[in-house]
């Protein structure tokens, strides 16, 4: 018996990305107090959502950190802001407190948001192609629609460049 490589086996593992003028992917989630917060609560409102891997690690802390210390300056500009991971809800909990961040973290263990906002796929890591969560963060305007996309961002200095995006 031969191995046939050739074969049509590959999958597609490339998340398809959103684009400015689309509409949001509709979400439902828990947050770290385990109470479900929708992405329609904030209809009417400007909002960030953005998704990072993991609670607690050093690039996700920088981002949120810079979220939560950019918080009064968004909300000035009548802009909330979500962040969504895998991590279960007590892990948010733990790192709402820890760090003490003043916006709501949510979970999404099964990854059905990230995978529907394009967050979720193919990335490098250290030089390998691996599956996991796709740094990204999405302005959502007051109608629900993709103000502004972006996708394999830095943790360092991201919030400082969507200020500016949204100071446009």
């Amino acid at each position: 018996m031969s191995e046939n490589t050739s074969e049509n086996t590959e999958q597609t593992t490339q998340p398809t990305t959103l684009e400015v003028g689309q509409k949001a992917p509709e979400f439902s989630l828990q947050n770290a107090d385990g109470n479900t917060v929708s992405l329609s609560d904030y209809k009417g409102k400007k909002v960030i959502v953005y998704f990072y891997p993991k609670a607690d690690t050093p690039g996700c802390t920088t981002e949120a950190c810079d979220f939560r210390d950019s918080l009064t300056e968004l909300n000035g500009q009548d802009v909330e802001v979500l962040g969504i991971s895998p991590d279960q809800p007590e892990a948010l909990k733990k790192f709402t407190e820890k760090y003490e961040l003043t916006f709501p973290l949510l979970s999404d263990a099964d990854k059905s948001v990230m995978t529907a906002y394009g967050a979720f796929g193919e990335k490098k890591n250290y030089g390998k192609v691996v599956q996991g969560v796709i740094r990204s963060t999405f302005v959502v305007d007051e109608q629900g629609n993709i103000e502004l996309a972006k996708y394999n961002v830095k943790a360092t200095g991201h919030v400082a460049r969507i200020i500016k995006e949204l100071d446009k």
